[in-house]
């Protein structure tokens, strides 16, 4: 008999689209992330199943046959994994809420496995995938949409400090599925001209009156308006595969993080509807299905309604966060809620002296009250360097050859890149910094994914991942077991410097860095580190940096003092 995992959380996600089985670990140190143990999915929609003609019919009984044989499997399988019985839960949402027979499939469902089966409301359900759409980010500020097969929901959301506020009815939900559009525009093409332009005007106008129904907050609303339109954040399977589709057709080419939750792209290529619906024409583009494909005119239609509906959009984000993640996001407490997902997720592996590490690494970055000409970038916070911290010494144990390719693939592919929570942008940048903490030079088969990742957070920021990224080498260097004793043996001085060049009469702002050390240590000869002290400076070459014509960097002095 399996042992009990007290932190296990089973659950079934009976949505319109397909019910989706999952098991997570919920243990204190790593629940921010939501970590999945087990996932899997069956293929029913529930929806399609009562529209078989063009009346809407009970859930026929083969169907429900298939449900009560994969939720059977589920229940083995969650006996297998050692799931105490009550922390199992079965979710529906509007397509088995509204199906005809649905006291009936529900009735089976209790005898056959035991387990009740909870309805969402549409209230509920639109709370459930707001907080889903919460657990996404590690800060969300706008309009968020959650678009499943029978309807769609809206409302505004801020998230901070592990709170998060919605409007105060909750999420508007209305019957504009991805499912259910697609059958209202077949149903619009038998009766004629004009039907699908009114069925256009009702979508707006109900999207119209949603967004004045969720009273969005002046600070929402100043937000927008000062830069430039609101945040878009979107879920459920019509969106995905709409940011699938756009990932196909990036100015990134080909696409390096294959992962959808936290993918951004523009106001201009989320609403380009004709673009994006003659991609989907396209055989085997990456995870968009036969049936996905098919929905793709219905979210285009949406899509154009909604744009026309809404005040300015800036951007659309797209997330994982759904059923699953919102059941459990929301039990979580405020003081889980609030950790970064970067820090939380890499927490298991920091060093024994995590703590004066970080702090230590900290001084590298140069203080931000400065001359307008200097300036850090934003990514460059605590929990960023935290969580580098942590993982400093993760990979010390592979071959030489390696250590900077599987830092590199740590965000899509390795150790990260089941982490929930985190954006593009963040996968990047860490993987990047982490690459160069090996040095930075990877094998011809990986230089391509690394040539990509830095296109994608451009010449500036890739900068600051190689000048981060080259003073953790340094700092792994004069502590190779993660251990910072009482007796200090490097200590740093970082500031903005104005260097005199003969190209420039006025100056050029740098970045010097003392590096103060103990006469006579063993661990700080120049034998040691002299090579990571000339590596960190070569960041500041020109000719090391990248971006080509639009290449972007700061010059970097290095002075060693021996004088603690």
């Amino acid at each position: 008999m399996a042992v009990k995992h007290e932190h296990y959380r089973a659950l079934v996600d009976m949505g319109s689209n397909g019910i989706r089985f999952s098991i997570s670990d919920l243990s204190p140190a790593t629940a921010r992330n939501l970590p999945t143990i087990y996932q899997d999915r069956c293929g029913i929609s529930l929806y399609d199943a009562q529209y078989s003609t063009r009346e809407k019919a009970p859930i026929p009984s083969e169907v429900i046959q298939v449900v009560l044989a994969a939720l059977s499997r589920f229940k083995i399988t969650c006996e297998d994994f050692g799931v105490p019985l009550d922390q199992i839960r079965v979710i529906a949402t509007e397509a088995t809420r509204e199906a005809t027979n649905s006291v009936d499939l529900r009735k089976l469902i209790r005898d056959s496995t035991g387990w009740e089966v909870e309805m969402l409301s549409k209230e509920g359900e639109g709370r459930v995938g707001a907080m889903g759409i919460a657990s996404s980010l590690p800060s969300i500020k706008g309009l968020v949409m959650d678009l499943g097969g029978g309807s769609t929901q809206l409302t505004w959301m801020i998230t901070g400090d592990g709170e998060v506020k919605t409007s105060p009815i909750g999420a508007v939900s209305l019957p504009y599925g991805a499912a259910a559009v697609t059958r209202r525009l077949a149903e619009a093409g038998h009766e004629g001209e004009g039907a699908k332009d009114r069925l256009r005007r009702e979508m707006k106008t109900r999207f119209q009156n949603a967004y004045h129904d969720l009273e969005v907050p002046k600070e929402l609303e100043q937000r927008a308006a000062a830069q430039g339109g609101f945040s878009l954040y979107l879920s459920g399977g019509g969106f995905r595969g709409w940011g699938y589709l756009l990932m196909s057709d990036h100015r990134v080419d080909a696409y390096p993080i294959p992962i959808i939750n936290g993918f951004r792209v523009s106001q201009k290529e989320f609403e380009n509807t004709v673009n994006i619906q003659s991609i989907a024409l396209k055989e085997d583009v990456f995870r968009v299905s036969e049936r996905r494909a098919s929905q793709v005119p219905a979210v285009a239609f949406l899509i154009t309604a909604l744009t026309e509906a809404l005040p300015a959009i800036k951007d659309a984000q797209f997330c994982q966060g759904g059923v699953r993640e919102g059941i459990l996001y929301q039990i979580l407490p405020p003081s889980i809620r609030a950790a970064h997902p970067l820090s939380t997720a890499t927490s298991p592996y920091a060093p024994p002296s995590a703590q004066a590490l970080t702090n230590l690494l900290h001084k590298v970055i140069p203080p931000l009250a400065h001359p307008p000409r200097a300036h850090t970038p934003g990514f460059l916070d605590l929990s960023f360097i935290e969580a580098l911290t942590n993982l400093l010494y993760h990979h010390s144990s592979l071959p030489k050859e390696s250590r900077a390719a599987a830092a590199l693939r740590s965000t899509t592919t390795g150790l990260l890149a089941g982490t929930h929570g985190i954006s593009h942008e963040d996968r990047a940048l860490f993987c990047l910094t982490l690459c160069e903490r090996w040095g930075g030079q990877v094998a011809p088969t990986d230089d391509p994914f690394q040539y990509r990742m830095q296109l994608l957070v451009g010449a500036e920021q890739t900068w600051w991942t190689k000048y981060l990224g080259r003073a953790a080498a340094l700092l792994g260097e004069v502590y190779p077991a993660g251990v910072v004793s009482e007796v200090q043996r490097m200590e740093l001085d970082v500031g903005w410097r104005d260097f005199v060049t003969r190209k420039r009469a006025e100056g050029e702002v740098g970045i010097e860095v003392v590096v103060r050390l103990r006469e006579g240590n063993e661990t700080t000869g120049d034998g040691v580190i002299g090579g990571f002290v000339k590596a960190l400076e070569k960041v500041g070459k020109r000719k090391n940096w990248f971006g080509g014509n639009e290449a972007w960097g700061r010059k970097v002095r290095v002075v060693v003092r021996r004088d603690l």
